[in-house]
């Protein structure tokens, strides 16, 4: 009796599902510029969205891919995704199987919550788009093998606000300008952010941690990135800001803190007649605060507090710092006085590598870094020098408080062109 009327419930349920027209076909069905209406519950994908229309999902209905493909693609402009759980799309990377792929424009997608997917969202050649307030993660695989949370590629002037990307690989925004990064969330990523051949971007108010690094620009130009927060990038190379060629970037006012490396240079600027501005920034508690890949030249160092960090500055190669600006910082090594209570110590800082510092260049010597016995071996030679040690940097107008207003002041945060190092014979040369 049982079985038969678990047979009876069974087939008016096929019976019902047969009647219930596919979600692609409730989508085919609905006129452009409408809103599709579907009754709560879960929708097998994937689908494919080629008319404007907005799907808002009311936080009521899941769209499950089945591990095939991509979930969703939008190939019509104006387009709005809201509301919706979008689950279970395919592993492969060369198709790039994503939770939502977009190939279209002046699309919006509102507080989706985009899961199990390998990509949560894929832009390729899509311009001036939203994604505002989703929460993206990718599927539960070994980290490199994960898809990326949001995926830009040749696309301009779209807005990332408010989202949060955890568990997934990077967000990575490629041969893209003009992009907004504002307000996201992210942790337990490989990149947060990572930009390539991109410029005029701008990056305000995210915080990022627990990642491999938070921010890393390569081959890219005149983006912002201001107010984030960025935190526990860890590991043997782990790093809060990094960039590698990277040409008129503004770092200011972040809180870059509890990183293996906090800011990253690598041959940047690289235009000879360019510079980096890196402005009242709070740098603290890093391995290392700021490292040159090498003597580097136009960077500009003001305003900004190096906090109990076990090097403030570190050169590989034995370079030095020197042909950058660096003044009206603040140092929580600086040995001085402000006895005339301007706001600045009463002598320059300098930095030098002493012998200890020097002898962390040798691949046996890093065990030791950090040690106690490296720190009295440092502590002796600055105390009677064993070699002539390397200079480093000075910084003219050291800020005597840690917390003085001065150091954020618009005074201090100028600079004047003239101080910066290049050759104006290189400016235009055309093998450059």
């Amino acid at each position: 009796m049982k079985c038969t009327v678990l047979l009876i419930a069974f087939i008016f349920s096929y019976a019902h599902a047969l009647e219930r027209p596919s979600l692609q076909a409730i989508i085919d069905s609905t006129p452009k510029d409408a809103t599709v209406v579907l009754k709560a519950g879960t929708y097998q994908g994937p689908v494919i969205v080629n008319k404007a229309i907005t799907i808002d999902g009311r936080n009521e209905v899941i769209f499950d891919g089945g591990g095939k493909g991509s979930v969703i693609t939008i190939l019509a402009d104006g387009v709005v995704v809201k509301n919706l759980k979008v689950i279970n799309s395919g592993d492969s990377h060369d198709k790039m199987d994503a939770g939502i792929l977009v190939r279209s424009s002046n699309n919006k997608f509102h507080n989706n919550i985009i899961s199990n997917t390998l990509f949560g969202f894929n832009l390729a050649k899509s311009h001036n788009n939203e994604l505002i307030g989703n929460d993206i993660s990718s599927k539960k695989v070994d980290l490199g093998m994960r898809g990326d949370g949001i995926k830009v590629w040749a696309s301009n002037n779209n807005l990332f606000s408010k989202n949060i990307i955890h568990d997934s690989r990077d967000m990575v925004i490629w041969y893209s300008d003009g992009n907004k990064v504002l307000d996201n969330k992210g942790w337990n990523n490989r990149y947060s952010l990572h930009f390539m051949y991109s410029g005029a971007n701008t990056v305000l108010r995210n915080k990022y941690r627990n990642s491999a690094v938070g921010i890393f620009l390569m081959y890219s130009h005149d983006t912002v990135i201001e107010n984030n927060q960025i935190s526990f990038s860890t590991g043997g190379t782990g790093m809060g800001i990094g960039m590698k060629e990277v040409d008129n970037l503004t770092i200011r006012f972040n809180s870059i803190v509890y990183n293996t490396t906090g800011i990253y240079l690598d041959q940047s600027p690289h235009k000879p007649s360019a510079h980096n501005i890196i402005f009242g920034n709070t740098i603290a508690h890093n391995k290392d605060g700021v490292v040159l890949h090498g003597t580097l030249i136009n960077n500009v160092f003001k305003g900004n507090a190096f906090l109990d960090n076990i090097e403030d500055v570190y050169v590989h190669s034995n370079g030095t710092a020197s042909e950058n600006i660096w003044s009206g910082n603040y140092w929580a090594d600086y040995e001085g006085f402000d006895r005339n209570s301007d706001g600045y110590g009463d002598y320059k800082f300098t930095k030098k590598k002493y012998f200890a510092q020097q002898w962390i260049e040798h691949p046996n010597g890093k065990f030791f870094y950090g040690s106690p016995i490296l720190s009295v071996l440092n502590f002796l030679s600055r105390l009677a020098p064993l070699s002539e040690p390397i200079f480093v940097l000075e910084d003219k107008k050291p800020i005597f408080f840690k917390n003085s207003k001065l150091r954020l002041s618009s005074n201090n945060m100028v600079f004047d062109r003239s101080e910066l190092i290049f050759d104006e014979d290189l400016e235009d040369d055309e093998d450059y």
